[in-house]
Formats: C-alpha cells, structure tokens, sequence
C-alpha cells in the first residue's frame, strides 16, 4: 500500500444555524429549502467497461432531466460534440468540454495548461469550429500543454505529478479522472463523477482536493435500500485493509453523512462482522469495536454493536455500517444484483447505484465500473443534489466538530435522501 498522502486543502466551513437534535433515530424536520441552482459537474467520459457512448447517453439524460445542470465533459471532443447535437439548440450553450491530455505526466514548470475548456466556441482568433465535419482526428488526445477552445485552462497540478513520478506517462482514462479532478479544484466544476478505475480516483482526489484533517483514508460511501429505509455502507472499496482506527474514521464519516443528507438525528452505527457474539470475527473485527465504542460520533450518532448480513438487509439494527472496502466491495455488488433480479427490499425508491468519496475536499462521486446509461445520470444527478445541498462542507463541519455543531437540518431536502 501506498503512503498516506497529505492533504492540501482545508474544507470550507459553514453552519447551518439549525436547532440541535433532540430525538434519536428519528427524521429531522425541514428547515430552509436549498435552491435549485446551478451545478457544474465535471464528467470523466473515457471512465467505465462502456465508455464513453454509456457516459455520454447517461450525460445526455442527465442534462434532460435537470434544467439547471452544467456539464464539462472531459475526454474525447467528439463524445461530447455527440451529446451537444442531442439536445436543443438552447441547451447546447450547458455543455463544454475539456481535453484530457495523454503522454509523459507534465508538472507545470513550462506554464502551460494541462487541458482548455471547450465551449464549442470560436479556436483562438480563428472561425468558428464546424464540429460535424471534423475529422477522426479529434478523437485523439493532444499532447500535455495543448489547448482547445477558448475556455480558462486546466493548470498541471504539482503534487499529483510528483506523486506520478518523473517518467511515468499517463494513459487517455488515467488523465481524464484527473483533469475532471483538477476542474473541481480549480473552481471551474462543483463535482466530479466518475465510473473509472476506483484506485486512480481516490489517488488523484487526494492528490488534487486534498484530504480533511484527520482523514488518513477516504471512505467510498455507498446507499442501499432496507425495509426500514436507507443505509449507508462504508467503505465499499477505497481501503481494502484498514486499521481499527480508519474504520473509527469512517464510522464518523458515516455517521456525518446520514445526518446531513438523509436527516437522522442520533444515526446509529454498527460493525459488520460474522456474529454478534463478542470474540468473533478476525483481529480487526475483535480490535474495533472497543475503539467505536469509545468514539465521539457526530450529530448525536451512537455506536450500537456488531451486525451481520442480514441487518444490511433490514435495517432494523443501524442506520450506518461500517466495514472495510474488500467487503463492502463484495456485499455491495451481491445486493444490488440481488435486488436488481428479486426487487429491493422495503420500498421502490432506490437510491443511486454510486457511491460518494468521503474526506476530501470536494465532491466525488463514483460509478460501477458496469454502471448504465441509468446509473451514470443518476450519479451526475447524485453530485448536484450534494453540491446544492452544500452536504461536503457540512459533513466536514461536522467532522472537525463534533460537539455542538449546529444540527443539519436546514440542509436537509424534503424530497428525499440521496
């Protein structure tokens, strides 16, 4: 495994100014509605088995769905010039592109930018672009420096270089999760999605967002459907070997996640494990629970004790649970092909088939390698739910503090949980 990396950038704080919890478990009245507004959410096409024509049809049905959403489509120029030709003339103007440039790792020092922003404007002093007749060219990534458009440009990010290393050069999909990345922390995107390699991912977000203070490792946060309602699994595949204290981390995380998004006051957590009997399970699941039990959870959130399998599927036992990525990897993929075939449990309200990248600073979401048209657009409508709820600075709020940190509510949106 790789070092921990360090994070560079502290999350943004804000309070919601809401009264505190009073009772567990139950749903936190609503307070102020968010705004629809604007989301930029910057789309990684080249990521998943089928792309990028599953990325770009899932882009498309995004883009119809919300009128209010922004897409920058990063990969290949004619994917996104096929997304433009689908919609309107109107809506054309709420898709750019940018350039995901491939080769040797490029650290900046020459001052140029790393990928342009394509609007589907004019080239620099030139006619406009006749993106129908373009040749197969286009297709194919320009080098590192290259610009497109007339758009503000992607800038190198050092760090994520030198992490790289000197020689190492950059496939077209390793760049595009990066450049989608870098858009976010460069202010030109709200959010990534992203159904690409889940390693790559991680890396560049830590890299490029950086990490919130106290996080060592980012957990991949996935919902589920229970008979109860909707529970939060973590991690499902962004730390496959953790320590007692990383699934201490994400249980907060966890915890943190469900009061902000799904409005729980006192969210109850729990360890999955083999059995609920005391002893059982291997070393990390014998150490844990001692740590948890000792832990300060966010929003009033309680730490409940051990729960098997069966308790993922009810939800009758937690409203968080907390595992590590190797086997909420397996347990996520089982379920939802299991339902997908049977139906979900409880209600016919599923929750997105994507998973939210926790203790970075930005919003992240993360697609099944397999994701469908489906399932990209409900991650890219996942990630403008999140960004207009302001849930990533608030869940950071309520990981650095804890105690009396004002409640989420008026955060909370009456049409649902993501």
């Amino acid at each position: 495994m790789t070092s921990p990396i360090i994070g560079r950038v502290t999350p943004e704080r804000r309070t919601s100014g809401a009264r505190a919890p009073e009772q567990a478990g139950r749903v936190i009245s609503a307070g102020a509605v968010p705004e629809p507004g604007t989301a930029r959410i910057a789309v990684d096409l080249l990521g998943g088995d089928h792309a990028p024509a599953v990325v770009v049809d899932g882009a498309l049905r995004a883009c119809q769905a919300d009128p209010s959403l922004q897409l920058i489509l990063v990969g290949p120029l004619e994917a996104a010039d096929a997304l433009r030709r689908a919609l309107p003339p109107a809506d054309r103007a709420r898709v750019s592109s940018i350039t995901a440039p491939a080769g040797p790792v490029d650290d900046g020092s020459a001052g140029r930018g790393a990928g342009r922003v394509d609007d589907g404007s004019a080239g620099r002093g030139a006619g406009p672009v006749d993106h129908e007749s373009a040749g197969p060219d286009r297709g194919h990534l320009p080098p590192a420096g290259a610009r497109r458009g007339d758009g503000p440009p992607i800038r190198p990010d050092r760090a994520m270089s030198r992490a790289a290393g000197p020689d190492q050069a950059l496939s077209r999909v390793e760049s595009g999760v990066r450049t989608a990345i870098l858009a976010v922390a460069q202010g030109h995107a709200d959010a990534v999605v992203s159904a690409g390699n889940t390693g790559a991912t991680v890396t560049s977000a830590a890299l490029g967002l950086g990490r919130w203070p106290g996080v060592r490792r980012p957990a991949l946060a996935a919902v589920l459907p229970t008979v109860a309602g909707r529970l939060v699994l973590l991690d499902v595949g962004s730390s496959v070997d953790p320590d007692e204290q990383t699934l201490a981390m994400h249980a907060r995380l966890g915890a943190a996640y469900a009061a902000v998004v799904h409005g729980l006051v006192s969210p109850r957590v729990g360890l999955l494990t083999i059995g609920t009997e005391r002893g059982k399970g291997d070393r990390l699941r014998r150490a844990a629970p001692a740590v948890l039990a000792a832990l300060e959870l966010p929003a009033g959130g309680r730490y409940t004790g051990l729960v098997e399998g069966n308790d993922v599927v009810t939800g009758t036992a937690a409203d968080v649970v907390v595992t590590d990525g190797f086997t909420g990897n397996v347990l996520l993929k089982g379920l939802e092909t299991a339902y997908a075939l049977i139906r979900p449990p409880g209600h016919d309200d599923v929750p997105p088939r994507a998973a939210i990248l926790l203790g970075v600073g930005g919003t992240v979401v993360v697609c099944h390698g397999a994701a469908t048209a489906d399932d990209i657009a409900a991650g890219i409508a996942l990630a403008a739910d999140l960004h207009r709820r302001a849930a990533v600075p608030v869940i950071a709020d309520l990981i650095q503090f804890p105690a009396g940190h004002p409640s989420p509510a008026a955060h909370e949106d009456p049409r649902g949980g993501s």
